[in-house]
């Protein structure tokens, strides 16, 4: 059979506009849910539909609509809606799936949403009854709490769902511990392509004789094909239809529940065989204690050599990492320190039932590695850091080492762990000889490699060499004894390779069973039986370029890093989901706040990405830069810019809001909140030229409740928003009215070996106009440290606003008159920033705005915040010494561009016990202040920042360096937050000038 190697001449993507759903289908699955048009759970919408076009793969489909049953029996409805109608339905969790799994053209069902519950925990069988879009991690938060753990662990724990490691038989790092997704169902209640709805443990009497035949017909085949090796999981797990297994209603011998071997043929059947309801799954005991070991070899190659060794010691895990992928990681700030010499790294975990045992453990197995480079770390705590590498592996490895996009489709390739190093290196002679490249990661003990390669999707003939490299890996990887998929499953990037794999007894067996479930093949149709070609339905080929998008200008920022165009940019995001994910406790992330706070795709930075490749292909998504979907999908965006930096694949959703909303808006009127708070600026100095009166008149206006609701309404901002108090005197007034206008000449340096340093102090509006004592303290602690401190002559903004509103044009005008006003005299000195959003936007957005000036570049290297300043150019500072606990709260920009770690460090030094939040505050800017957007930022508030004051009570300071967080403390928390200066400025002895 060579069918399935059929694909569009010249490898052309699918085109044309998508399949619509009928009014019929739309009513019949309302009326089997007891649904309402408007309500959510059927839902039509072009933005649904684009946000679920695909998962974690290289493909695109555009579902009908998307359902969220909200019970089991509704899942089982909107089966009999789908078999009535003839509509192919496909089953989806978190959208993790990498190999185009979980996407498809008719009805696409989303579990995540409500069938999300764990039903039963038995701490003594040591089991679980879960529904199947429950998360991992909530899974295993249950299990805990009783000592136990569900054994396999993919990355994704985070976000990805039961269901959905069922579907493409899940493994993970600890697979080799505890076995495959599997090897720990017990069993499931499903409802078939027949509509029949059973359990495994009592399936249809016609359904096991059905299955006896396909074992009857094909059992040389069965025995010799299947099961070689411990990740062979392309294709159906036809060796549990095995007499010698106990056949289809047997339990493999392993003492599991009767028809166990149902629940193992359907795991890994990625949705083509049955829907899922619940599932039955067995609990492990976690290993009581765990060391970690790092060992560094030559190349990844001769690290594989040595991986079978280590498994005569039975370790818990055996992971890989390239060299190559630990730099992206260093490059984009990561923690990598801990890493001994090498090109190439083992991260082997060794479980005992002592601390001291599995040290002994970890120590014996550095006996056996084969290498000298090594480094044992005795406590998972301490392995956190280290492993969160390998977890983020998938989207770190977006990028190849030349830094061009490199995708899935040849992710996931196994072979027996005794031949690794001999496949990996003819895997890169294969390479080099094609001319893709990637970073290899993976689970060597079980001989299963990830590689995400720059294959040429989106040149010119690029189709057609990325498919005959595919398809020579895949004769190498079977010249191996290997599998296609050891872990993702085939989906669409690999059920076409089935044939190089299997032969044709094999191929006809998985028809057969194919046709005993689902013998109209409506179940997640195109992949594994009659499968899609492999060219078909790919998304990058089928893009514009951004400049094609109607109506057609030029773009305003600068994409440096993807070429220049905004659909490159956008594609950056393949899907893996980690937006969905609540930042670890103690990473400090921030991404992706709305969505925490709604659990919405549509609200999460992977929703708002497929909106914008959806935008540039221009077949479901039809009005270009003006369209209305793509607006609502970024409406809740906070431009938090924490998803540029957490995000693995670094895509910067506050930058694409900001360069959408200037293309949909221009030459037409925008909402009135634009002007108002987009100009803030302007309408600042405006009320300045009046002090002290005009700022005592407008505050006293807007504690007049009625005015101040009207007014704030009038204008598009939220009636809730409490307003901020300008000052009665300006930040810059007080600094020029003092008497000494030589700051810092006087001032005693902070150490004999400082000299006096003239430095810019950038004036913010927001410490200019609301918070002067912010600048004064800021003044006060730099001349105490011998600083010079100078302000711009020109009263000049960044244009910071103007950039959130998308309104970028003015920012520019704005940025032009900043660059000119920090020239000059003022070249070359450091540039002080109060503001962490005003002093980000120098640092980092500049340059993409004005490219073409060098000035703008430099700032790079001149901008710092003051923690920054000191650490460089006062090292041997040692502050006051405050000795108080405190909860601290970084800016979401400062924790994208520049980081917190030299605030961090000075607050230690200071005596500083702080609880650092990670999050947002909510207020991001104008973000929470615009009407309609309350309810989120509250909400997004009650994520880290006011649990974190509850907990610690009124007494302990809160220090916050962003006006917005600050603000939102305040109106939220009642109470206001210290900025760092302030902090210590404080604590300093009086000789610097007061106001």
């Amino acid at each position: 059979m060579t069918t399935q190697l059929d694909r569009p001449a010249g490898g052309s993507p699918s085109a044309g506009a998508p399949q619509v759903a009928t009014p019929d289908l739309l009513r019949a699955l309302r009326s089997a849910l007891g649904a309402k048009d408007g309500d959510g759970v059927v839902d039509a919408s072009t933005r649904r539909r684009a946000e679920y076009t695909s998962d974690a793969s290289n493909y695109r489909v555009v579902p009908q609509v998307v359902v969220f049953p909200r019970t089991a029996d509704e899942l089982a409805a909107v089966v009999d809606v789908s078999r009535a109608q003839s509509v192919p339905l496909t089953l989806r969790g978190a959208g993790t799936s990498v190999a185009g799994n979980a996407c498809g053209p008719g009805v696409v069902v989303d579990t995540s949403v409500h069938l999300n519950r764990v039903l039963e925990l038995d701490p003594g069988s040591q089991t679980a009854l879960v529904e199947p879009g429950i998360v991992l991690d909530a899974l295993q938060g249950h299990a805990r709490q009783h000592g136990l753990r569900f054994g396999p662990d993919p990355s994704t724990h985070a976000r990805c769902t039961i269901g959905g490691m069922i579907g493409n038989d899940a493994c993970g790092s600890h697979a080799l511990a505890y076995g495959r997704t599997s090897a720990n169902v017990l069993e499931l209640d499903v409802v078939d392509g027949l509509g029949r709805r059973w359990t495994t443990t009592a399936p249809p009497p016609e359904l096991v004789e059905a299955l006896r035949g396909v074992a009857d017909r094909h059992l040389a085949t069965l025995r010799t094909k299947f099961a070689t090796f411990g990740r062979q999981v392309s294709g159906y797990a036809l060796e549990t239809l095995l007499p010698e297994h106990g056949g289809p209603a047997g339990d493999g011998g392993r003492g599991d529940a009767t028809g166990s071997n149902l629940a193992r043929l359907l795991s890994g059947s990625e949705g083509t065989l049955a829907v899922l309801t619940s599932a039955r799954v067995r609990l492990v005991r976690e290993s009581p204690a765990t060391a970690f070991v790092v060992l560094g070899y030559p190349d990844m190659a001769t690290a594989a050599d040595h991986t079978p060794a280590l498994l005569e010691h039975g370790p818990l895990a055996v992971e890989g990492l390239d060299r190559r992928l630990v730099e992206v990681v260093r490059a984009r700030g990561g923690d990598v320190d801990g890493l001994p010499d090498g090109n190439g790294w083992l991260f082997v975990e060794v479980g005992g039932e002592t601390d001291a045992e599995a040290l002994a453990g970890a120590t014996a197995l550095v006996a056996a590695s084969g290498t000298r480079e090594h480094v044992i770390i005795p406590t998972r705590a301490q392995a956190r850091a280290l492993w969160r590498i390998r977890e983020d592996g998938a989207g770190y490895a977006g990028r190849s080492p030349s830094g061009t996009p490199a995708w899935p489709g040849w992710e996931d390739a196994a072979v027996p762990p005794a031949r690794l190093g001999t496949y990996l290196r003819d895997l890169q002679a294969l390479m080099g000889s094609h001319g893709v490249d990637g970073h290899a990661y993976g689970h060597f003990g079980d001989g299963c490699i990830h590689m995400r390669l720059d294959l040429p999707l989106s040149e010119p003939g690029g189709v057609d060499r990325s498919g005959e490299f595919l398809r020579a890996a895949a004769r190498l990887v079977a010249a191996h004894g290997g599998s296609l998929s050891g872990e993702h499953g085939d989906g669409r990037a690999r059920s076409a390779l089935l044939p190089l794999m299997y032969d044709d007894d094999a191929l006809r067996a998985f028809e057969e069973v194919k046709a005993a479930f689902d013998p109209a093949e409506l179940l997640n149709p195109g992949v594994l039986v009659r499968p899609a070609p492999l060219e078909a339905d790919l998304r990058v080929p089928a893009a514009r370029t951004a400049v094609e998008i109607l109506p057609a200008r030029p773009l305003s920022i600068a994409y440096p890093a993807d070429g220049g165009d905004l659909t490159a940019a956008v594609h950056r995001c393949v899907g893996v989901g980690k937006c969905r994910a609540e930042p670890a406790s103690g990473s400090g992330g921030v991404m992706c706040p709305s969505y925490i706070a709604t659990r919405d795709e549509k609200d999460s930075t992977r929703g708002r990405a497929r909106l914008l490749q959806e935008m540039a292909n221009g077949t479901l998504v039809t009005d270009g830069w003006r369209s209305e979907e793509v607006r609502e999908s970024l409406d809740l965006c906070l431009s938090c810019k924490g998803c540029s930096v957490d995000c693995p694949a670094g895509v910067d959703m506050a930058t694409y809001k900001s360069e959408f909303l200037d293309h949909h808006y221009r030459g037409r009127r925008r909402p009135l909140n634009h002007y108002a708070l987009g100009w803030l600026p302007r309408w600042t100095r405006l009320v300045a030229l009046g002090q002290p009166v005009l700022p005592a008149l407008v505050n006293v206006a807007a504690k007049v409740a009625p005015l101040r609701k009207a007014g704030m309404k009038a204008v598009g901002i939220d009636p809730g928003m409490a307003v901020p108090t300008f000052a009665r005197q300006t930040f810059r007034s007080w600094f020029q009215a003092l008497p000494d206008r030589d700051h810092g000449r006087s001032a005693t340096p902070a150490s004999p070996a400082s000299t006096v340093t003239d430095v810019v102090l950038w004036v913010d509006t927001f410490t200019d106009g609301f918070d002067p004592q912010v600048g004064v303290a800021a003044v006060r602690l730099l001349e105490h440290l011998g600083f010079r401190v100078h302000l711009p002559t020109a009263k000049v903004c960044c244009g910071l606003t103007w950039v959130s509103t998308g309104q970028l044009d003015g920012a520019k005008r704005q940025l032009a008159a900043t660059l000119d006003a920090l020239d000059g005299d003022l070249a070359g000195m450091p540039v002080v920033g109060l503001e962490p959003s005003c002093t980000a936007l120098l640092r980092e957005d500049a340059s993409r705005l004005l490219p073409d000036d060098p000035r703008a570049a430099a700032l790079h290297s001149r901008v710092r915040t003051v923690a920054e300043l000191i650490a460089e150019h006062r090292p041997d500072w040692t502050p006051p010494q405050l000795k108080t606990e405190a909860v601290v709260q970084p800016h979401c920009h400062q924790h994208a561009v520049m980081g917190f770690g030299a605030d961090a460090a000075l607050l230690a030094r200071a005596g500083v016990d702080a609880t650092q939040l990670g999050g947002c505050c909510g207020l991001a800017g104008n973000f929470g202040a615009e009407a309609g957007h309350r309810d989120v930022s509250v909400a997004v508030a009650e994520q880290q920042l006011l649990p974190a004051l509850r907990k610690a009570g009124d007494a302990v300071p809160v220090v916050a360096d962003g006006f917005s967080c600050r603000t939102q403390t305040d109106a939220l928390a009642g109470r206001r937050p210290k900025h760092l200066v302030e902090l210590l400025a404080e604590a300093l002895p009086s000789t610097a000038p007061e106001r």
